[in-house]
């Protein structure tokens, strides 16, 4: 059973479902300025500093704990179906999860669809990626990719991009209810249906239709079910089980599981999607994190 404080993320959800119910005209703007509420339910880290950066002509924020390991880091891609959120709507739940692991995060604010539609936002993660080694002088083996949602989507065919270019690929990958774009072929999308407060196949297809072209529906740059998984780094994936995506994660994790990948997946009960937005303010995120942390510090060889 959820908490009462994870309670309000679903309200949160409902709240904004119902305002689009109100509004269906209401354009890309509008939506933005509405979901750009979303860390208005995580609670402020306290002992963070942010400073905004150009990462290869990427907007980009990072997120730097205090006595953090600066050689270390994650690439964070955040959600919002590639059309909404920001890394200032996503700023206290990376540093959040830096936090945690006890180092600093590059937030990346990636080109949105429908201006920058496929392969814009995998492009601009990638060369954020690229920045961090060429720039900033990270070893690839002490950076780690996290996002949610469409950002989770992100965590995994940004390595496959960084791979098809020959880069050296990530310590692993910690996708938070990755999304699998336009495929609603999952049967959590029915079997959820009444119990996920914000995603259904209607705003799936909403989105996804801004995002990507149907000619690459199943370009694994713009889908991770269609990543070829062989030789990726280890992942964690986390999601929760009210999801109408949950089977999107569950499906991605099978597929890199196949390949040989090692794959850690843990579903939360009760849990919306990415109820880690919750951080510092209800158990069920805190508690995600906390396990994020404990999976990746072993990996980035942070003691």
């Amino acid at each position: 059973m959820a908490s009462v404080q994870s309670e309000e993320l679903e309200k949160l959800y409902r709240g904004w479902v119902a305002a689009m119910a109100e509004n269906p005209e209401a354009d890309v703007a509008e939506l933005r300025r509405l979901f750009d509420h979303w860390g208005d339910v995580t609670a402020e880290p306290g002992g963070v500093d942010y400073i905004e950066v150009q990462a290869d002509g990427i907007p980009a924020m990072w997120a730097l704990p205090k006595g953090c390991r600066e050689d270390r880091a994650l690439l964070c891609s955040h959600g919002g179906g590639y059309v909404v959120g920001s890394m200032y709507s996503h700023r206290k739940l990376f540093a959040h999860i830096a936090k945690a692991v006890g180092c600093r995060a590059l937030i990346v604010h990636y080109g949105r669809a429908p201006e920058n539609p496929h392969p814009g936002p995998v492009n601009d993660m990638l060369k954020a990626y690229r920045w961090l080694l060429e720039e900033e002088g990270l070893a690839p083996e002490h950076i780690a990719f996290t996002g949610d949602s469409a950002g989770g989507a992100l965590a995994i065919t940004t390595m496959a991009a960084a791979r098809e270019q020959d880069l050296p690929l990530p310590a692993a990958s910690m996708p938070m209810s990755p999304w699998a774009g336009l495929d609603t072929s999952g049967e959590s999308y029915d079997s959820n249906a009444d119990r996920d407060a914000l995603v259904s196949r209607e705003t799936t297809q909403g989105l996804g239709g801004l995002f990507v072209s149907e000619e690459d529906r199943f370009n694994p740059l713009a889908n991770p079910l269609y990543v070829e998984y062989a030789g990726m780094p280890p992942l964690l994936v986390q999601v929760g089980e009210a999801e109408t995506l949950l089977d999107d994660s569950r499906r991605i994790a099978e597929r890199a599981r196949e390949a040989g990948v090692y794959v850690s997946i843990e579903e939360f009960d009760d849990m919306q999607h990415v109820f880690h937005f919750l951080a510092g303010n209800a158990p069920e995120a805190d508690d995600a994190i906390r396990k994020m942390a404990e999976w990746l510090r072993p990996r980035l060889a942070i003691s």
